[in-house]
């Protein structure tokens, strides 16, 4: 595989993502504007992945490639394409750790969106994606799941239809939607939020689940906001999830009151998002969950985004 000649470092931005949205847990997810993270990656005639430095993550985050997020995807593409050279590192968190936002996911994502601009015949999305999923491995302490990533690097709003083989489905989505995300300054790893769900669920609860993953996807189709606002609803996961995660209902509730047409946990949280259908109404909702955490003495991080069409954007490429 060659290479560009005129390419020695890139700079990629790769954003936060909602995933789960309410009913579609491990299935769907979409890509916000802010938070994310960058990364940085340099050429070197050295082989392998060298971490030089993370800016962010509370020196929590190894330096080590093989525990890193970014790393380890990096590590699978340099084998899996057998790339004549390594690469230095350099990762910028612009959002914290254990968010629920799909941090691990979008450094990943950035870091191979970033080699693959050293290369004369880049990858195309769906090639890239096992790659990232590979640094997804490491958070979700088991097999690596797709809608993080997925989310991140096609960006708008998707769906897995399948793992093995891997399928993923760009939904189509009314251009007024709106997310606010409120993140109260917890951390809970995704390892754990995943450790506590039931691996049995009722038939009823199945059903249930079902029928509202079908409304939410044919509301975003035909923009009906009335189906949407029905259909966002989990009776599966998230009332296992917002069990540990404090306020959780109220602050829900509190969205619902201020105009969302659905309120629910970001990922794994304790982050908690709110679909509306404006910038304005958004506004409202982050405001009116982050005073109720405010009332439980939690301090929290608040973000207003519509849905990013993008996914991972270069920031800078150097000579």
């Amino acid at each position: 595989m060659r290479l560009k000649n005129n390419v020695h470092s890139v700079t990629v931005f790769a954003p936060a993502t909602v995933t789960n949205v309410s009913c579609g847990f491990d299935i769907m997810g979409f890509a916000l504007f802010q938070p994310g993270d960058e990364v940085r990656l340099t050429i070197t005639d050295r082989q392998g992945v060298t971490i030089t430095s993370i800016e962010g993550g509370n020196g929590k985050i190894p330096l080590v490639a093989e525990q890193n997020t970014a790393g380890k995807a990096l590590l699978s593409m340099l084998q899996a394409l057998d790339l004549p050279f390594g690469v230095e590192v350099e990762i910028f968190k612009k959002m914290a750790i254990g968010t629920g936002l799909g941090s691990s996911a979008a450094s990943a994502v950035a870091a191979v969106w970033a080699l693959n601009q050293f290369l004369e015949e880049p990858l195309n999305k769906e090639e890239l994606l096992p790659f990232a999923m590979e640094g997804e491995k490491l958070t979700s302490g088991q097999q690596a799941h797709a809608d993080n990533v997925a989310a991140c690097l096609f960006g708008g709003f998707v769906v897995i239809r399948s793992l093995q083989p891997l399928e993923v489905i760009a939904l189509d989505y009314p251009s007024e939607l709106h997310c606010a995300i409120v993140h109260p300054q917890l951390e809970l790893k995704t390892s754990d939020m995943r450790r506590i769900l039931r691996q049995q669920i009722q038939l009823k609860d199945a059903i249930e689940q079902w029928g509202n993953i079908a409304g939410l996807v044919i509301g975003l189709q035909k923009g009906d906001f009335e189906l949407i606002s029905r259909s966002l609803k989990d009776v599966i996961v998230e009332p296992v999830r917002g069990k540990v995660i404090p306020g959780y209902q109220q602050a829900r509730q509190a969205a619902l009151e201020a105009g969302a047409l659905g309120s629910g946990i970001s990922g794994s949280g304790p982050s908690l998002f709110a679909l509306t259908t404006s910038a304005e109404a958004a506004q409202q909702c982050a405001q009116a969950m982050a005073q109720f955490y405010l009332q439980l003495n939690l301090q929290c991080d608040t973000y207003l985004s519509p849905i990013n069409p993008h996914g991972p954007q270069i920031v800078q490429i150097e000579d």
